[in-house]
C-alpha cells in the first residue's frame, strides 16, 4: 500500500493515465491553434477539439455544438448566472437557487444582487439536504428568469431530483442551470431527459485535467442565449472568446469517453466500497452520524459527523490519509460547513464532520486501513474530551453551568 491514501476526490481526482498518453502529443508535435484555418498545424487541433466535443457530448446526452469550453466549472457557473441574467433582463430580474450550492452560485448570485439589483430567492433543503420541487414551483414569479440548482453536493453527496425540477421550468418557460459538477462522470445525465437549459462540470473532477471545463448551453427549444463575459475573436459561437487549451480539451474529451464506457461499473464497486467503509466505522464507534441522503446520493461520497472530536483534530492525527472537513473551496476558514448548517446539523456535530471521497483508483486495502484508523484516532481523541466522558455518564451537556474565566 502506498501512503499518503488519497480520498479526497470531490476536491479533485488524479489524472488517468490512458487521458495524459492522449494529451500528450498535443503539447509537442500537434501544437496547433484550433482558430488558425489556413494551414494543416490548426486543421488538426480544430479535428481534435470537435472529436473531443463528441465524446463530452455523447457523456450528457448533448449535441456537440452546444458545448462552450471554459477554464472550469467556476467560470461556467459564472458565465451561466452572468450571461443569462444580462441577456435576459428586459423580461425580469429574479432568479432561485438554493442555499448549499457551490460558492461558484451562491457568490455569483450574491454579486449580482449588490451589483445589478437582482433578487435572488435562496431555497432551503431538507434535512437530507435535498430541495423540494414544490418549493421551487412556490418560489416562481412572473419576474423569474433563472433557476439553478445544483445535481449532486460536493460535500454530502446528495443528488437533488432535477428532471422534476426541470419540468417545473419547462412548464413556466423559465431557462434552468444545473451546476453538476459532482456527478458528471460518476452518475448518469441526460440534459433533455433532464429539462436541463445550461449546465456547468469540468474535466479534473473526472479524471481529466485541470484547467478545462465547459458550459452546455441548450441549443434549441428553447434556444438559450447568453451575453458573454469574455470578449475578443468570437470564439466558441461568441459566448467565450479566448484560444482554446487544446490538450486539456483533448483530454477532457478522452475522460469523458472513459467514463461513460466505465461509469456503471465504476459506481457499483465504489458504492459497494463506500458502504464498507461506512458500515466499518459505523460497526468500530458510537455516536456516528451520517449527513446526507442515505440512498439518494453518489456512489463515492460518505460524510459523517463525530460527535465529541473535532474535525481538524481527526485531520491532523490522519496525516497519511488526504480527507476533507469540508469543500476544498472554503477549507481556508473555520466556520463550520454552511451546508451541513443548512440540514440543520448543530455548530458541534458540524465542526467534527469528515467528508471521504473514494475514486477510481482507492483500493479495498486502503478502505480497510482507513476503518482501523479512523477507530484508533477517533477512539484516542475522545480519551481527552472530559465532554465524552461526561456524555457517557448521562450528563446532559446543555444543562451544565460553564464558569467564565
Amino acid at each position: 500500500m502506498k501512503f499518503p491514501i488519497y480520498l479526497d476526490s470531490h476536491s479533485t481526482t488524479p489524472i488517468d493515465p490512458r487521458v495524459l498518453e492522449t494529451m500528450l502529443p498535443y503539447f509537442t508535435e500537434k501544437f496547433g491553434n484550433a482558430a488558425s484555418r489556413n494551414h494543416a498545424f490548426g486543421w488538426e487541433a480544430e479535428e481534435a477539439v470537435e472529436v473531443a466535443r463528441k465524446q463530452i457530448a455523447r457523456l450528457i446526452h448533448a449535441d456537440p455544438k452546444e458545448l462552450v469550453f471554459t477554464s472550469g466549472a467556476t467560470e461556467s457557473d459564472n458565465l451561466a448566472l452572468r450571461g443569462v441574467v444580462e441577456m435576459y433582463r428586459e423580461k425580469g430580474d429574479h432568479m432561485i437557487t438554493n442555499s448549499t450550492e457551490h460558492r461558484a452560485v451562491l457568490d455569483t448570485a450574491k454579486a449580482l444582487e449588490s451589483k445589478r439589483g437582482v433578487k435572488v430567492t435562496y431555497l432551503h433543503v431538507d434535512k437530507s439536504g435535498l430541495v423540494s420541487p414544490d418549493d421551487v414551483r412556490h418560489a416562481i414569479t412572473d419576474k423569474t428568469i433563472l433557476i439553478s440548482i445544483m445535481l449532486a453536493n460536493n460535500e454530502i453527496g446528495s443528488i437533488n431530483p432535477i428532471r422534476e425540477i426541470g419540468k417545473i421550468a419547462k412548464e413556466k418557460g423559465i431557462l434552468f442551470h444545473c451546476d453538476a459538477t459532482q456527478g458528471v462522470g460518476k452518475i448518469p445525465v441526460d440534459v433533455q431527459e433532464m429539462g436541463i437549459d445550461l449546465m456547468s462540470f469540468t474535466a479534473h473532477k473526472m479524471y481529466g485535467p485541470k484547467g478545462v471545463g465547459a458550459l452546455y448551453v441548450r441549443k434549441k427549444a428553447p434556444r438559450v442565449r447568453i451575453a458573454p463575459m469574455i470578449d475578443g475573436g468570437g470564439h466558441e459561437r461568441g459566448m467565450r472568446s479566448g484560444t482554446l487549451p487544446v490538450p486539456l480539451v483533448v483530454g477532457f474529451g478522452k475522460a469523458c469517453e472513459l467514463c461513460e464506457q466505465e461509469m456503471t461499473a465504476e459506481a457499483r464497486r465504489l458504492a459497494a466500497m463506500r458502504d464498507r467503509l461506512e458500515a466499518g466505522i459505523m460497526n468500530g464507534l458510537d455516536e456516528v452520524y451520517l449527513n446526507g441522503h442515505p440512498t439518494q446520493r453518489l456512489p463515492h461520497n460518505l460524510n459523517v459527523s463525530f460527535a465529541y472530536v473535532e474535525g481538524e483534530s481527526l485531520l491532523m492525527g490522519l496525516k497519511e490519509i488526504a480527507l476533507s472537513s469540508g469543500s476544498a473551496c472554503t477549507s481556508a476558514t473555520l466556520e463550520p460547513s454552511y451546508v451541513l448548517r443548512a440540514l440543520g446539523v448543530g455548530s458541534d456535530l458540524a465542526h467534527s464532520s469528515i467528508r471521504f471521497g473514494l475514486g477510481r483508483f482507492t483500493t479495498d486495502d486502503e478502505v480497510e486501513y482507513t476503518v482501523k484508523r479512523i477507530i484508533e484516532t477517533v477512539t484516542r481523541l475522545r480519551e481527552m474530551s472530559p465532554l465524552y466522558e461526561m456524555a457517557k455518564e448521562g450528563v446532559d451537556l446543555k444543562s451544565v453551568q460553564w464558569a467564565a474565566h
